[in-house]
């Protein structure tokens, strides 16, 4: 027994050492992208584009394409980390991100930028690495712990970065964000560089680096896939749950309000609380999934997220959609957690990076149809009519869980040891 405990203590403490190194950098690196994105039509008025409809034209391109480019690689990087090492890949993407956003601080025309843009999402995604490094390197039942800090330092992130940058770019110029960005990615890389230890043993038939470039999807194709697709699917609609009132809430909280005095400020304070109970509950509730059962921890999130989606169609007052914005993000911060758990467990350790790239692919496409799907729906029915949608996709992505996600045979899991069971299911 007390050789036991000897040799789990220098474990814990190197995966924990690791855990933080990567929330570290993951916060550093997420403030740098948010950093330098906000002043994008800015920058693109800095660069002689004076033409309000060439203006929309260049913003929407910078936008979309890179997110194009980051769903394209994110599978590809992630398969290269089964084969070469999971650490690399992160490194990769904040060192190589640094490089390129000196270069597009250096642009000289929109149609550099746009192309450097481009190269950013192919060559970046440091989302998915960390996903990867962390899944790896956390002890099973400390997996949703792990991915919920993960989860917050995303949160963080996104809400340092445009408060630095919007003084940054008052006091210095639009250009020097971009420089700021890159000062913060590669601060980022040295974090994970001098601190993260990477466990990872090659395989014994590794590919070489050229069909390692052909991410393995297998797992989606075998025994338990089922399961996997849902859990994908999942991915899918909280991304979507989370952008899709991005496009009309401004406008939302003009029409509860009587004055449009203080629309700007009402708005920034329903997205920064609920920034702050998402970020709280990804952590709080990552803490105890393991002990609760990752699946049915995420479907009790889920039904709490749509249960409280749904009477925000319904609010008069600002007030009233606030209280209902913090309950509801706080069971979607619950979520994600408990997804990229159970999307671990049912990944072989040498597939785990293809797989987490391709959740990373779906995220940044949901993310792009969320608004979409709001606008269409605000358009034809009305914005209270967006708010039932977001709850019916929510409500159904909680009802396909149980539906599909079994327990897993043969696995430590749902807080305690399971024999196999050929009836369980998927």
């Amino acid at each position: 027994m007390g050789q036991d405990c000897s040799e789990q203590e220098p474990i814990t403490k190197t995966w924990k050492k690791t855990l933080y190194a990567v929330w570290l950098g993951e916060v550093l690196s997420i403030a740098g992208f948010s950093t330098s994105t906000p002043i994008i039509p800015f920058f693109l008025e800095d660069l002689g584009i004076r033409d309000p409809g060439q203006l929309k034209l260049f913003v929407g391109l910078v936008q979309a394409i890179p997110a194009i480019s980051l769903a394209v690689m994110a599978p590809i990087w992630g398969s290269l980390a089964d084969n070469y090492g999971r650490k690399p890949m992160l490194l990769r993407a904040m060192f190589g991100g640094a490089i390129i956003m000196v270069l597009q601080g250096l642009s000289v025309s929109p149609w550099q930028l746009l192309a450097l843009r481009t190269l950013q999402g192919a060559i970046t995604g440091t989302v998915a690495a960390a996903m990867v490094f962390v899944a790896s390197a956390s002890p099973e039942e400390e997996r949703g712990y792990s991915m919920g800090l993960l989860q917050m330092a995303i949160f963080l992130g996104s809400s340092l970065g445009p408060l630095f940058g919007g003084y940054l770019s008052d006091a210095f110029g639009h250009r020097m964000n971009f420089f700021a960005t890159a000062g913060l990615l590669f601060l980022a890389g040295v974090v994970v560089s001098l601190f993260a230890v990477d466990d990872f043993v090659p395989p014994v038939n590794r590919k070489s680096v050229f069909r390692s470039l052909v991410p393995d999807f297998s797992p989606l194709a075998g025994s338990g896939s089922l399961a996997l697709w849902t859990l994908l699917a999942v991915v899918a609609a909280d991304q979507i749950a989370g952008s899709i009132l991005s496009p009309f809430l401004p406008l939302f909280i003009k029409s509860l309000s009587t004055t449009s005095a203080h629309v700007a400020s009402d708005t920034g304070l329903v997205l920064a609380l609920g920034a702050v109970a998402a970020s709280v509950a990804a952590v709080l509730i990552g803490k105890i999934s393991f002990r609760l059962g990752y699946r049915r921890t995420l479907i009790f999130c889920m039904g709490g997220a749509a249960l409280f989606t749904f009477p925000q169609a319904f609010v008069r007052t600002t007030t009233q959609l606030i209280v209902l914005r913090i309950i509801s993000n706080f069971f979607i911060g619950g979520n994600m957690p408990s997804v990229n758990a159970l999307i671990a467990m049912r990944t072989p350790q040498g597939k785990q990076g293809s797989i987490y790239g391709l959740r990373s692919s779906i995220a940044s496409i949901g993310a792009g149809v969320g608004p979409v799907i709001g606008t269409l729906v605000a358009l034809s029915f009305g914005y209270p009519a967006v708010f039932i949608a977001t709850g019916v996709v929510l409500a159904f992505s909680g009802i396909a869980v149980p539906a599909f996600v079994s327990l897993r045979e043969g696995r430590i899991h749902e807080g305690r040891t399971m024999k196999a069971d050929p009836g369980n299911g998927p």
